[in-house]
C-alpha cells in the first residue's frame, strides 16, 4: 500500500502516477489517497475529463460505487489555473486528456503541490495510451494495479474490448470490457464465444434428463 513521503526542510512537489487495466482499482486507489489529504486538513482538487459521464458529471467514481466530488475539464492547460492555492491536485481517466498534461503536471508539482494520477496504461489494443506513457516517465512514483482475468482467474494487465467499435475512446463498463491476462487477451473473441456456448451445452444436457425422465 502506497504511504505518503515525509520530507525534512523545504516541502517539493511530486507526481504519483496509478496505472492499469480496467476493473483494476485505479479510481478507488486514487480516491483513497484524496481521502487521506483531506483527513490532513489539506486542500484537494479533484479533476475528470469531461467526455467521461459514465457514473456522474461531477464526480469521480470508483467501479465499487465510491465517489469523490470532481470538477469536469476540456484541457489539461486548465489545470494551471484551477489549481491555484491547492495542496494536492487529483486527475482521473488521465488518458483521456490531451498530451501536454505530463507537461501540466510537471508544472504543478515545481509549485510544491503534490499531482495524484490515474488512468489506463494501455488501450483496448495492447498500446500505450495517450499521455500515460510520459508521466510514466516524469512521476516520482509509480503504482500499476491489476484486475483478475475473468476467464482464467490470473492478474489481468490488459482491457479487452467486447464490442465491435474500432474507436480508440470508446465509453464503457463490463457490457463493452474484460480484464484479461495476456494469454487470454491475446486468444481473442475466441474466449468470449466459449462462455456463449456454455448456457446453450447446459440446456441440451437438461433436455435430455427430461427425455429419460419421461421415458
Amino acid at each position: 500500500m502506497f504511504l505518503e513521503p515525509h520530507f525534512k526542510g523545504q516541502r517539493s512537489g511530486w507526481i504519483e502516477v496509478i496505472c492499469g487495466s480496467m476493473f483494476s482499482g485505479k479510481t478507488e486507489e486514487l480516491i483513497r489517497r484524496l481521502k487521506r489529504a483531506k483527513i490532513a486538513n489539506q486542500k484537494v482538487e479533484i479533476f475528470k475529463p469531461i467526455i467521461d459521464t459514465r457514473y456522474a458529471e461531477e464526480s469521480v467514481v470508483s467501479h465499487d460505487a465510491n465517489a469523490i466530488i470532481a470538477k469536469p475539464i476540456a484541457s489539461s492547460m486548465e489545470l494551471l489555473d484551477l489549481a491555484e492555492g491547492v495542496s494536492v491536485v487529483g486527475v482521473d481517466e488521465a488518458q483521456f486528456f490531451d498530451l501536454n498534461l505530463p507537461q501540466v503536471c510537471q508544472q504543478l508539482a515545481l509549485r510544491g503541490i503534490r499531482v495524484i494520477v490515474a488512468g489506463l496504461d494501455m488501450d483496448y489494443r495492447g498500446k500505450p495510451f495517450g499521455p500515460i506513457p510520459d508521466l510514466l516517465a516524469v512521476g516520482e512514483y509509480i503504482t500499476k494495479v491489476h484486475a483478475i482475468c475473468q476467464h482464467c482467474g490470473n492478474l489481468a494487465t490488459h482491457s479487452y474490448r467486447l464490442s465491435d467499435d474500432e474507436g480508440t475512446v470508446v465509453l464503457g463498463e463490463k457490457d463493452r470490457y474484460e480484464a484479461r491476462c495476456r494469454t487470454c487477451y491475446h486468444m481473442g473473441n475466441i474466449l468470449s464465444l466459449q462462455v456463449k456456448e456454455v448456457p446453450q451445452v447446459e440446456e441440451v444436457e437438461k433436455v435430455k434428463t427430461q427425455k429419460k425422465m419421461d421415458f
